[in-house]
């Protein structure tokens, strides 16, 4: 599974986190890249994906994949992509550029149209995120064309949603937009609504609920039980 990182201007270390550690003691092994825009290489590096570069960032994935696929590493047929926040969106991004690559995305918390996301977000966060995605007034052409949405018909699941009703960073209506629209087509598509959290799993009795659910699915999409 690859795991990408929320921020975007932020960096994935070696730190624990408890949904990792539970999703690799069940067998599955997890990488988790630090893609053009991350902080920690640089500030040229972090601005590497900026408004119409958000794409290359997603490129980058499509790289690690190849990596791990030509390096014996990983199964061609059982590459799952997940994030949260950002990351969130980089994997419906993935799952919609790349749709042969991944045989399971889970999104959490991610944004489908950054202009929905910027019209929705609380606005003390709007100015702060427009630096970085680009404006409203001035790009929103781009913000769509670089979104999710603009590919989502390329999108062939199975897909898992996650994602608070009370989010005030990423609005739950970017999560319902994505599966109202896959599910009329008839994608596989799982939306686990969780109506007392925010931005993100938080509470120990949602834990419990989402992280097994996310598991389950990863295992049976990627065989894992069958291999068992």
């Amino acid at each position: 599974m690859i795991e990408i990182h929320g921020g975007p201007e932020a960096q994935q270390k070696s730190n624990f986190d408890e949904l990792i550690a539970y999703i690799v003691s069940e067998g599955i092994a997890v990488v988790a890249p630090n893609v053009r825009g991350s902080t920690g290489y640089g500030k040229t590096y972090t601005h590497l994906d900026d408004v119409e570069k958000r794409l290359d960032s997603v490129k980058d994935i499509e790289s690690l994949v190849k990596h791990l696929v030509d390096s014996g590493v990983a199964d061609k047929d059982k590459i799952a992509v997940s994030g949260t926040s950002y990351g969130g969106f980089m994997t419906l991004s993935c799952a919609a550029r790349y749709p042969d690559l991944f045989c399971a995305a889970v999104d959490t918390v991610g944004m489908y149209n950054l202009v929905t996301f910027l019209e929705r977000t609380a606005a003390y966060r709007r100015a702060h995120r427009e630096s970085e995605y680009g404006s409203l007034e001035f790009d929103r052409e781009t913000l769509f064309n670089v979104s999710p949405v603009a590919k989502v018909d390329d999108i062939k699941g199975p897909l898992m949603i996650v994602h608070g009703t009370n989010d005030p960073r990423v609005p739950v209506f970017e999560a319902q937009q994505v599966h109202e629209y896959l599910s009329n087509k008839g994608v596989e598509v799982k939306f686990l609504e969780y109506q007392d959290e925010g931005h993100g799993i938080h509470k120990i009795e949602n834990k419990l609920d989402c992280y097994p659910k996310v598991v389950a699915f990863l295992k049976d999409k990627m065989q894992i039980e069958k291999e068992n």
